[in-house]
């Protein structure tokens, strides 16, 4: 499967800025070893269902110790069977696009 979230906290720092508390939280990703792609809305992960949906709580987790209130937003493609889609899938529209 892979999973786009999003991940806000409420608490920013002194500019509004909240990259500090999205950046521990990619590292969670990160160093989880699953395929993911960070674009500047989400964070893209592929993986079994458990382990992947496992690195989003411990994700969310890492936000809530320095913000009172978390927002999350979860899109997922399910699809049993099929990984190396978080490159496959772009690949195929980029070869269309090319022909």
């Amino acid at each position: 499967m892979i999973v786009a979230f999003s991940i806000s906290p409420t608490s920013a720092d002194e500019t509004g800025s909240v990259s500090e508390a999205v950046a521990a939280a990619v590292r969670v990703v990160k160093e989880s070893g699953l395929p993911y792609e960070l674009n500047s809305m989400f964070t893209n992960v592929e993986g079994e269902w458990d382990e992947v949906m496992a690195v989003v709580k411990k994700a969310v987790d890492v936000v809530a110790e320095v913000s009172p209130r978390v927002g999350l937003v979860i899109k997922a493609d399910i699809r049993p069977g099929w990984d190396g889609q978080l490159t496959a899938k772009v690949e195929r529209v980029e070869r269309l696009l090319d022909s």
